[in-house]
């Protein structure tokens, strides 16, 4: 009886502590709410207020350079606008065409590098470091600086091209920013160069968490090294092959700065993603309520992909 009686002053001191008594400073949940909420306020100033002030604008006439003429309401006069538009249908191409090259060989490229660096060699250590370079740069950063190196008058790349074709006997000049067919390889070439290494960390995080016992269990069945990386290396690192598919899925969709640096959309509109469109229809044109249904459908655009890949990650994660 006398532990119970103790155990019970214990407990209602405890109480009374997260209680607020006068003259003793701020309870628990008010010292919690001090903390939250300017994380709250930002929050909704910088992301749920914007959101809806979009979505509102989307539905009217609205012209961010003309403030103080009449908004009219439009209803869905703007989002039927731009899915009857062929240029927007021919920017989405460019996007996919973008997304699909770029992922594709940042997964390939991130795999065999994880692969490599799993194995720890004698200088592991030292290109983990100058392969993860890359990927600490700005975007408009290294968009600019390979804008300087594909430049078809003093650039080193396409130097070395016209270098390699003089001796095969082919005419011309090379130019890979201003042919309509290799500019968007350029720009799956850079991205591919800086992001690969992101990849690549989660693809080693995943070699890294699979349990040796397995590799060893195999090799007591005198499993290939084929069958080892068929039936567990690719299932165990499957979840995190699909979380950098969305990851990367998100930010290509939304790719503007690197893209605006080295081609500014061009040549001709061959490589102007859905972000450049949206940029020219927002700061060039002054559309505000056209292209902030724009932004409206590519945000809804993104939130579908991102839902597919996560139902399917779920899946891949139950079986």
């Amino acid at each position: 009886m006398a532990f119970v009686h103790i155990d019970n002053t214990v407990i209602r001191g405890a109480e009374s502590k997260s209680r607020r008594l006068p003259g003793q400073g701020l309870s628990d949940r008010a010292l919690a709410w001090l903390f939250v909420g300017p994380t709250i306020l930002l929050l909704l100033a910088f992301n749920i207020f914007p959101l809806i002030w979009t979505i509102w604008l989307s539905f009217t006439n609205f012209r961010a350079n003309r403030p103080g003429a009449d908004v009219l309401w439009v209803g869905i006069s703007n989002y039927s606008r731009v899915l009857n538009d062929e240029s927007i249908w021919e920017n989405m191409r460019a996007t996919a065409h973008f997304l699909t090259c770029s992922i594709t060989l940042q997964l390939l490229l991130g795999f065999g590098l994880a692969l490599m660096l799993n194995r720890r060699f004698r200088t592991h250590s030292f290109w983990s470091t100058a392969i993860l370079l890359p990927m600490m740069l700005a975007p408009a950063v290294v968009g600019t600086f390979w804008k300087y190196f594909f430049e078809p008058q003093y650039g080193i790349f396409n130097y070395i091209v016209n270098f390699v074709r003089a001796p095969l006997g082919l005419a011309g000049s090379f130019t890979m920013l201003g042919d309509t067919t290799l500019s968007p390889w350029a720009i799956v070439l850079v991205d591919t160069w800086m992001w690969t290494p992101y990849v690549m960390l989660l693809l080693l995080a995943g070699l890294r968490s699979i349990p040796p016992y397995l590799y060893e269990a195999a090799e007591i069945d005198r499993a290939s090294e084929w069958t080892k990386f068929w039936r567990i290396t690719l299932p165990m690192v499957m979840p995190f092959i699909i979380l950098a598919v969305l990851f990367r899925v998100i930010e290509n969709f939304k790719m503007f700065d690197l893209v605006d640096q080295l081609t500014n959309g061009g040549p001709g509109s061959v490589t102007e993603l859905a972000s450049i469109k949206l940029k020219r229809e927002a700061f060039e044109k002054w559309r505000t309520g056209y292209s902030s249904a724009l932004a409206i459908i590519l945000f809804v655009s993104i939130y579908g992909l991102s839902l597919v890949t996560v139902r399917f990650l779920e899946r891949v994660k139950q079986r």
